[in-house]
């Protein structure tokens, strides 16, 4: 099957995740509001999903990395401390006459087709100036003023004593005050990480791309704690000749987005990051890669260049995936140097050493922050799975099973006795075994098949008169295949460990046969 990504536009994979269930603009009745989405039956089966794959390879199956989940709102001064409050937000552009807002570096990509990313404000203002660009025939004021991200609150009932507090712009910054508690309750020791994942709010100027930008998003983010002087273990063979696609920083200053092809090894010993960088970055890359089954030519790596560095970093490499606006960002992952626990440290007077056993001494440790939306990530499995299947006459949503909303569909051939209440007992054996199914006795099984093919469903179950009548055939049921629709028979006391077996791809279909 074609892993084309230009399959669909922003407003046919809008309208297409609306029409199945997936995404709905929040409260559409009252016409919406902007940078808000509700997620409808299948967008939640899908996120949730992707949440348990990433929680089941980074935490379940590591001894090295732990979970939390921190408050939303929490102490301002945790803001203050993280640099949040003075520095967190974009530029903005004002047009003179309707005092339109837009953010800057957007408006430069749109306008010249430049990343706007690594530009600073006097260089957007000499763009402007140079290329005399306008908007809607308007000039725009200049300078260009800092538009705070952080979207405020106030907590208590008296109003006269309310205290100021923000929503956090990020999941991650509440892992840094607890990192000592989590360390010494989960009696961890350097190098370990910690994750969560959560709802995070940022008052952007211009929600835009669908999902890929809102003010409202679910982040995965994780602090992996180590320290410099110690060289790491984790960076194998595999990993050193793990063949990226690299944009580089050089490339980007010159004005290009020209690609080369590197190894990781190549990027460490070219002083862009470091090995434990390296590790992360081609750990994340295989897991979107095999894992989720983005396709390797959809992926490529940005690295950061010196002017739009965050604060806090030393070195950022992106993922970005090719979505059909193009190559941008899924997730980031920054070298923050040990920075956070050094301002927590000063703002809070408390102690952010840790004893390092390799080292016998106490050391503030350095973090590998790997973080990305929920949202982004769901868009790019809907857009590298989906494909409009001229030959079948339906589109084909080829996710993997581990992450499809529905892992089986059960289709009685006919809904009366003794078709219908035996298909009712395969669904009902296949939900208790924390399979996901779906139960569909309408229409054609033509119909239903292609039902399930739009929503990503892998494997169709079947049961037909055989399956009752005696005959060769005699207790068994037909498993069809989404991506080659060939079909198997199989008996069906089989069928619940045969579903489980190809979700978790112990066994292939073509195995069944």
């Amino acid at each position: 099957m074609s892993k084309e990504v230009q399959k669909l536009n922003l407003e046919e994979l809008a309208t297409f995740c609306k029409k199945k269930g997936f995404v709905f603009q929040a409260a559409e009745i009252y016409g919406g509001f902007a940078g808000f989405f509700d997620f409808g039956p299948l967008g939640v089966e899908l996120k949730n999903n992707l949440k348990q794959l990433y929680w089941r390879e980074f935490v379940h199956k590591r001894d090295d990395i732990v979970g939390q989940d921190g408050s939303i709102i929490t102490n301002p001064k945790v803001w203050e401390a993280s640099g949040h409050v003075a520095t967190f937000g974009d530029m903005l552009l004002t047009t003179k006459d309707t005092k339109t807002k837009l953010r800057a570096d957007h408006f430069i990509e749109d306008e010249l087709n430049i990343a706007g990313d690594a530009l600073g404000p006097k260089e957007i203002e000499d763009l402007i100036v140079k290329n005399n660009l306008k908007y809607n025939g308007e000039d725009f004021e200049l300078p260009i003023q800092f538009f705070s991200g952080m979207l405020q609150t106030q907590i208590g009932a008296d109003v006269t004593k309310q205290s100021k507090a923000y929503l956090r712009p990020e999941t991650a910054q509440s892992i840094f005050p607890n990192f000592k508690s989590v360390a010494e309750t989960s009696r961890q020791t350097l190098p370990f990480g910690i994750t969560q994942i959560g709802k995070a709010y940022r008052n952007e100027i211009s929600p835009r791309d669908f999902v890929f930008r809102c003010r409202e998003f679910e982040q995965i983010e994780m602090e992996y704690f180590f320290n410099p002087e110690v060289e790491t273990e984790l960076f194998t063979k595999e990993l050193e000749e793990l063949k990226v696609q690299v944009l580089l920083a050089e490339t980007q200053d010159n004005g290009k987005s020209d690609m080369v092809e590197k190894t990781l090894g190549q990027l460490v010993e070219e002083n862009r990051i470091n090995q434990i960088h390296a590790y992360w970055l081609g750990t994340f890359f295989n897991f979107f890669n095999k894992s989720v089954g983005l396709s390797w030519e959809n992926l490529r790596i940005r690295e950061h260049t010196k002017t739009e560095l965050s604060h806090y970093s030393q070195a950022t490499m992106d993922i970005d995936y090719k979505y059909s606006m193009g190559y941008k960002e899924m997730m980031g992952l920054a070298y923050r140097g040990n920075y956070d626990l050094s301002k927590h440290q000063e703002y809070s007077k408390t102690k952010m050493e840790v004893f390092d056993e390799a080292t016998k001494s106490k050391v503030i440790p350095h973090v590998i922050e790997p973080s990305f939306g929920v949202e982004r990530f769901m868009m790019a499995v809907i857009y590298e799975s989906y494909t409009d299947d001229k030959e079948r006459g339906n589109v084909v949503l080829s996710v993997k099973p581990s992450i499809a909303p529905y892992k089986v569909a059960v289709l009685p051939l006919v809904k009366k006795d003794p078709i219908g209440p035996k298909a009712k007992e395969i669904y009902d054996e296949l939900i208790d075994e924390d399979i996901q199914a779906f139960y569909d006795e309408s229409g054609s099984v033509g119909k239903r098949y292609a039902r399930q093919d739009e929503i990503g469903t892998p494997y169709c179950i079947t049961i037909d008169y055989e399956t009752i009548e005696e005959g060769e055939n005699k207790g068994t049921v037909t498993i069809r295949d989404r991506d080659s629709t060939n079909q198997v028979r199989v008996k069906v006391e089989e069928v619940s460990q045969i579903i489980r077996n190809l979700i978790r791809e112990k066994i292939k279909f073509e195995d069944l046969q």
